[in-house]
C-alpha cells in the first residue's frame, strides 16, 4: 500500500528536505506541501492523504491549531510532527502528542542540506513502516466479517472457577516487587499519562521509566505527568536516592541505570553510553542494571513503541522470577516492544492499557 504524504512547513529549505527524503523511501508518494497551517488544512480536505508531516511554528495557522482543527473536522489523517530541539519544542510536541499526533520527529541542528535529507529519512523511514503497518491493521478491522462458526459449549461455572483459581496461582508466584520499571516509546506521553495518574500516592515503591525521547523533552514530559498524578514524577538526575512514590525519568539523549548506593540505598547513575537497539536512553540497559543488581525485587511493564528494545533485558529479569506486564495490541500505538516480549515468552499477562495500572497496584500490595 503506497503511502500518500502532505508536507507542512514554513522554511522553503526544509520542505524541501522533507518532499526528497520521503520521496526517496519506498511506497511513499509527496502529494502536495504547504507553507502554512491554512493552507495545510486546505489541502488536506482536497487531496484526503494519509499522513500529514506538521511543522509547530507556523504563521497564519500554527501546528497545535491544525490539529484542533483536524480532530474537529474528523479527517482521518495522520499526523509526524516536526519538532524543533528545543525546551519550547519539548512542551508543544507534547501538547501535539496529547491531541493526536501519531509521532515525531526533530529537526535535524546545523547540517547541510545533504545532511539533514539523511538524518530525516533515518527518523521517519521506521515511524513510516509502524504506520502503514497500523494503517493496514485498521482497514482489516474495518472490513465486513463473516458469521462466526456455532460456539462450543460454554464451561461450567464450576470449570471456570477452576480455571480463574489456577491463573490466579500462576501469577502469585514471586514476592511484592520493590521497584516498578516502565519501557515505552512511540505513542508513551499518552499511555504514560493514562497509567500514572491511575496510581495511588502511597504506591510504596519507585517507579523507572524510560521513554525513547530526545534531550530537552523528557523534562517536559514529566512537568506535564507530574501535574496529572499523585504520585511524584520527575526527570531523573545522576545521585538520586530512589524514594517510594515517586517515578524518575530517563533523560532524554542519556543512559539511566540503577546500582548500589549508601546505606542500603538505590541509587541513579546517568551516563554517556552507546546507544542500544538505536536509542538513548535505551530500555535494555536500565533492565539489565537492575537485572545485575537487584535480582527478584522488580516488576517490569512493557508499553507501546517501535522495535523490540526491552526484550533481552526482560529475558535477564524473567530468570529471576520477575513478573511482567506488556500492553495489548488494541490499546498500542505501535505494537512492537510488547509484541517482541510476547513473541519471546517473556511476559506473564498482557493487559489492555486502562487495566494496567490497577495490576501493577495490586502487585505492589501483594495481590497479583
Amino acid at each position: 500500500m503506497s503511502l500518500r504524504v502532505l508536507v507542512a512547513d514554513d522554511a522553503i529549505l526544509f520542505r524541501r528536505v522533507l518532499s526528497d527524503a520521503l520521496t526517496s523511501l519506498p511506497e511513499v508518494e509527496v502529494v502536495g506541501t504547504a507553507a502554512n497551517g491554512k493552507i495545510a488544512l486546505q489541502k488536506v480536505r482536497e487531496l484526503k492523504p494519509d499522513l500529514l508531516t506538521l511543522d509547530l511554528e507556523m504563521p497564519e495557522t500554527d501546528g497545535l491549531a491544525v490539529l484542533d482543527a483536524l480532530r474537529a473536522s474528523g479527517e482521518k489523517v495522520s499526523v509526524i510532527v516536526v519538532s524543533a530541539l528545543t525546551r519550547q519544542g519539548g512542551q508543544m510536541t507534547l501538547r501535539a502528542l496529547e491531541k493526536g499526533a501519531f509521532d515525531f520527529i526533530t529537526k535535524p541542528e546545523g547540517a547541510n542540506p545533504e545532511e539533514s535529507r539523511a538524518a530525516v529519512r533515518r527518523e521517519l523511514a521506521p515511524r513510516l513502516r509502524a504506520l502503514a503497518h497500523r494503517l493496514a491493521v485498521r482497514n482489516i478491522l474495518r472490513a465486513p466479517v463473516a458469521p462466526p462458526p456455532p460456539s462450543a459449549p460454554k464451561p461450567a461455572a464450576a470449570d471456570l472457577a477452576g480455571i480463574a483459581g489456577r491463573m490466579n496461582r500462576l501469577t502469585t508466584t514471586t514476592g511484592r516487587p520493590e521497584l516498578v520499571l516502565i519501557g515505552v516509546s512511540t505513542g508513551g506521553p499518552n499511555a504514560l499519562a493514562r497509567v500514572l495518574p491511575q496510581l495511588p500516592k502511597d504506591l510504596g515503591v519507585p517507579i523507572l521509566i524510560v521513554q525513547h525521547m530526545p534531550p530537552m523533552f523528557t523534562q517536559s514530559l514529566a512537568e506535564s505527568l507530574a501535574a496529572k498524578s499523585a504520585i511524584r514524577v520527575r526527570e531523573a538526575a545522576a545521585g538520586d536516592l530512589l524514594e517510594p512514590n515517586t517515578a524518575y525519568i530517563a533523560p532524554g539523549g542519556k543512559q539511566m541505570r540503577v546500582a548500589p548506593g549508601p546505606a542500603n540505598s538505590r541509587v541513579i547513575q546517568i551516563t554517556d553510553d552507546p546507544p542500544e537497539n538505536n536509542c538513548r536512553p535505551a530500555v535494555d540497559y536500565l533492565f539489565r542494571s537492575v537485572a545485575s543488581h537487584y535480582p527478584g525485587q522488580a516488576m517490569a511493564v512493557i508499553l507501546t513503541g517501535m522495535g523490540n528494545d526491552g526484550t533481552i533485558g526482560l529475558r535477564l529479569l524473567k530468570r529471576q522470577g520477575c513478573f511482567v506486564i506488556a500492553q495489548d495490541e488494541a490499546s498500542c500505538v505501535v505494537y512492537g516492544m510488547p509484541k517482541s516480549a510476547v513473541e519471546a515468552g517473556v511476559t506473564d499477562v498482557t493487559l489492555p492499557l486502562e487495566a494496567i495500572a490497577g495490576r501493577i497496584t495490586a502487585a505492589v500490595r501483594g495481590g497479583r
